[in-house]
């Protein structure tokens, strides 16, 4: 069975259906923040209208007032409706753990973080949260990240997925019209739109300093 594992969209529909477009899987799981994003209306639109397992993120839970004014109600009930994981062929996915959407795991995490954070589970789990793929074994746990679809923290702009081929997962690179997404990031209206096109779609964060930056938080 072929799973793809979309994370971390953030408001940005034209990244979204670039990797769409390229999908050939028989699942998709979508692994949580589809807000915090330029397009949080459209691309909600375009998440609830996929046959797809919609797990629910940290920046569903916490939804800003700007984002709270674009989205419906129902809308917003929806997503703080989601789950926060689901087993798929033998993988359990989830946006940061399997109870908790909000820790801290990167590829230079810990190994004894990584146990407390994961106790009680074993095999495969794909999280996402921090924004760059690794892929890492810790005794009986393997913890894969599938990446960010929106905001990547890869030292290059572009959308970063993972798809899972009979349990067994391959990160993947698709490229987006990143023209497009400035114009319309910039004309979005978002509050935070001018910092997201200065610093994740005309520049990227790296992965080394978004590592860093990560773990002096966790």
């Amino acid at each position: 069975m072929k799973v793809a594992a979309l994370y971390d969209i953030h408001g940005m529909p034209w990244a979204l259906e670039a990797v769409l477009a390229e999908v050939e899987a028989d699942a998709i799981v979508l692994g949580g923040d589809y807000l915090y994003g330029p397009c949080p209306r459209e691309t909600v639109a375009i998440v609830r209208s996929l046959d797809a397992e919609v797990l629910r993120g940290n920046c569903e839970d916490l939804a800003e007032e700007w984002e709270r004014e674009e989205l419906t109600a129902d809308d917003l009930e929806w997503l703080r409706s989601r789950p926060l994981s689901v087993a798929v062929d033998g993988v359990l996915y989830c946006h940061a753990a399997p109870a908790d959407n909000t820790p801290i795991t990167t590829a230079e995490t810990p190994e004894d973080a990584i146990r407390e954070t994961f106790a009680g589970h074993t095999g495969t789990i794909v999280i996402g949260h921090t924004h760059h793929q690794f892929d890492r074994r810790v005794g009986d746990l393997r913890i894969v990240n599938a990446g960010s679809v929106g905001m990547a923290y890869e030292g290059d702009v572009a959308a970063y997925w993972t798809l899972v081929d009979d349990g067994e997962p391959k990160p993947m690179r698709t490229a987006f019209d990143v023209n497009r997404a400035v114009r319309e990031t910039s004309a979005s209206g978002w509050p935070h739109a001018a910092g997201f096109v200065a610093g994740n779609l005309l520049a990227t964060v790296s992965r080394e300093e978004a590592i860093a930056s990560l773990e002096s938080q966790r």
